[in-house]
């Protein structure tokens, strides 16, 4: 023990005040710093962000009273108008180059480009990539101000992030960008897609709470250096306007296509012909994993690569050209950044037995559906069952038409207890059953017969994936 306590305290007590006398003026001289820094950005990049205005003309319905139009005319007639559309962009070449989404301008017959010193110019749109949703454009012009692209790869959560738009430039006087502060909420973040039928992927995104403005899509997402590391691309909210969520394209995804995109080649993906699924802890416990690492093959095209390689929808892809999946989107990631033509090693489990797979990659078709089929299974004797918890009907005419199902093979579920283990393990009324435990259902009877024999949990593919349903009711 000290010799000299009440003066080891005194000491103490007076570093402690001296430190709170001190905090306020460093803590002020932090944020002074912080704000020059932000403004730097702005006064760095906001002079390479434009406006992007485009054109395209569309064909609407002339609106009348419809019975006079229909008795003298029969259906309404069309007329071509001009829309018009606006977004942002970013100068990243003196050469005139920019970047924006592919949205912003997709279908456009006529596209200018207004910087913030108020210069407009027409561009040329060089090359788009729908499924990322980046284009590239093009403007000629002298003293082009242009921002630098950094990279995203190794981009942490809760660093910085400033986002930049101009998408109202040309209609301010002494037009000058937005710009917003946040930080980097997450990273690989992956939006749903509005349909099925849809190519685009937002998946890989970098989310952000740095307020995205209506209209600065394709704007940049810049760090404390004032270096591109993403595009702007999406924001979420019921409000309709600035939100809390934004997302933008990592930079280094851009880069990966930029070269092909400004000389005006089609970006080809890779393509095996395969719905992947992320590996639940009940799946990794059925297939026999270790853990939930790797994808499934939830569904297949039969005539794709992959089934003719000998893929099929059950199997666990553990590694992709060597390389370990981690998911789902780890999966379809690494085919569709595969070389077109090449060959890739598929690292399988089947039936708890490991196995490799070689497949010659595909060229991706556009709006292509995972397993077309169209054969029509027999109804049989039966037209009802139960099991678990769940009622299922063959595949009728009339369900055929209102769930949109080609496939007739397979069961139905019209009806369900909320509390069945159907119910708890995802399933619901309209899910298509095809298979229980790796045995096709042709209709009622084959399901009947193959859950009676069901011990334990079951997995269950349907048309939206694979379930493993426990024992209940």
């Amino acid at each position: 023990m000290s010799q000299y306590p009440l003066k080891n305290k005194v000491i103490a007590v007076s570093l402690a005040a001296l430190t709170l006398c001190l905090a306020p003026s460093a803590w002020g001289a932090d944020v002074r710093a912080l704000e020059n820094d932000f403004t730097k950005v702005a006064e760095t990049v906001g002079p390479a962000v434009v406006t992007v205005a485009m054109e395209r003309t569309g064909k609407v319905k002339i609106f009348g009273p419809d019975q006079i139009f229909r008795n003298y005319f029969g259906q309404l007639p069309e007329r071509e108008v001009k829309q018009q559309g606006l977004g942002s962009g970013v100068i990243f070449d003196k050469r005139g180059y920019i970047l924006t989404n592919q949205h912003v301008i997709e279908g456009a017959s006529s596209i200018a480009v207004i910087l913030p010193d108020g210069r407009a110019f027409p561009a040329k749109l060089l090359g788009e990539d729908r499924r990322r949703d980046i284009a590239v454009l093009k403007i000629e012009g002298e003293n082009i101000p242009v921002a630098e692209l950094g990279s995203s790869d190794k981009l942490k959560p809760g660093q910085w992030a400033i986002a930049i738009g101009n998408p109202f430039g040309h209609i301010v006087k002494s037009p000058q960008p937005t710009v917003t502060v946040g930080v980097i909420s997450a990273l690989h973040r992956s939006l749903p897609v509005a349909n099925q039928a849809s190519d685009r992927i937002y998946v890989n995104l970098i989310q952000t709470d740095a307020a995205i403005n209506i209209g600065n899509s394709g704007g940049p997402l810049c760090d404390l250096n004032g270096k591109v590391i993403g595009i702007n691309v999406a924001m979420l909210g019921q409000s309709g306007g600035n939100v809390d969520i934004g997302f933008a394209i990592p930079i280094d995804t851009v880069k990966s296509v930029l070269d092909d995109l400004i000389s005006g080649k089609k970006i080809a993906y890779g393509w095996i012909g395969i719905g992947a699924q992320d590996i639940t802890p009940e799946m990794a416990k059925y297939f026999g994993l270790d853990s939930t690492t790797g994808a499934l093959v939830a569904a297949i095209d039969n005539n794709g690569p992959g089934a003719k390689a000998g893929l099929k929808a059950g199997d666990v892809v553990l590694k992709f050209n060597g390389e370990a999946v981690n998911g789902s989107q780890s999966l379809i990631d690494k085919i569709n950044n595969s070389k077109v033509g090449g060959a890739a090693t598929l690292d399988i489990m089947r039936d708890k037995k490991p196995s490799v797979i070689r497949v010659i990659v595909g060229l991706r078709p556009d709006n292509r559906p995972i397993a077309p089929e169209t054969e029509k299974a027999p109804l049989g004797r039966e037209s009802k069952a139960e099991w678990r918890g769940m009622r299922v009907s063959s595949v009728t005419d009339e369900l055929a038409k209102k769930l949109n199902i080609s496939d007739r093979r397979g069961v139905v579920i019209t009806d369900m207890a909320s509390e069945g283990a159907a119910y708890a393990a995802g399933l619901r009324p309209g899910d298509v059953i095809r298979e229980i435990n790796r045995r096709g259902i042709i209709g009622v009877n084959d399901f009947a017969v193959v859950a009676r024999a069901v011990k334990g949990n079951a997995l269950v593919r349907t048309d939206k994936g694979y379930y493993i349903v426990g024992e209940g009711n």
